[in-house]
C-alpha cells in the first residue's frame, strides 16, 4: 500500500448562472493528488466537468509540527492535543472593490487558540479598515469566515477510514505550493 497523503486544494469554477468564477477549499487523503479526481467531482457536484484546481499542497507539516495521516484504528485519541485548524480570513483594502480572503492552516490545542494565532498574521493586521475590520467569523464574535477543524470537513467515508496525527517536530522545508490553472483530467 502506497503512503498515503492529506492534500489541501484550492478548487474553482464557474458554475451555469454564475457570472465569476468560484472557488472553494477541498482536503482529502489519498496516495496521489491524481486518486482524488473522483472524490473532487463528488465534493462539488454542480460543478460538473468545469471544474480546476488553482492551488494546492500535500500538507506534510504547519508551523513545526510534522502532520501524518494515519490508519483509524491506529490512532490515539487525545483531547488534550493540539489539532490542524483550517481557517479563512476575510479582509477588506480601502478603495477596493472586493473582499480579500487568506487561507492558512494552524496547530493548536482549540478553536480560541487557532483564532488567536490567525490573529498574528500579516494578513490580519494588515487587512481592513475603520468600517471594515478584517475577520475571522461570526459564530465566534470575532472576525473569521471560516475556521473548521481539518478532519471535520473530510469526507465521511475518509473520517471513517483515516485520522490526521499532529507531532511536534523542528523542521526547515516548508510544503510546496502548487498554483496554476491544473486540469483535473491533466493531473
Amino acid at each position: 500500500m502506497q503512503d498515503l497523503k492529506l492534500f489541501m486544494m484550492m478548487l474553482g469554477c464557474r458554475p451555469a448562472g454564475r457570472n465569476t468564477e468560484q472557488h472553494d477549499m477541498f482536503f482529502g487523503i489519498a496516495p496521489t493528488i491524481k486518486d482524488l479526481v473522483p472524490d473532487i467531482k463528488a465534493f462539488w457536484p454542480e460543478a460538473k466537468d468545469k471544474i480546476h484546481i488553482d492551488a494546492w499542497r500535500e500538507v506534510t507539516q504547519v508551523d513545526g509540527y510534522q502532520i501524518r495521516v494515519l490508519p483509524r484504528e491506529a490512532a490515539v485519541a487525545d483531547e488534550s492535543a493540539d489539532k490542524l485548524f483550517f481557517l479563512n480570513l476575510g479582509g477588506y483594502k480601502a478603495g477596493e472593490f472586493d473582499e480579500f480572503h487568506y487561507k492558512t492552516l494552524v496547530v493548536a490545542p482549540d478553536n480560541g487558540a487557532a483564532i488567536k494565532q490567525a490573529k498574528q498574521s500579516a494578513f490580519y493586521k494588515h487587512t481592513g479598515f475603520k468600517g471594515a475590520t478584517s475577520h475571522i467569523d461570526d459564530k465566534f464574535g470575532v472576525d473569521v469566515d471560516e475556521l473548521y477543524q481539518v478532519k471535520d470537513i473530510l469526507a465521511d467515508d475518509i473520517k471513517q477510514k483515516y485520522s490526521i496525527q499532529v507531532t511536534a517536530r523542528e523542521s526547515s522545508t516548508p510544503d510546496e505550493l502548487h498554483l496554476g490553472y491544473f486540469i483535473l483530467g491533466k493531473l
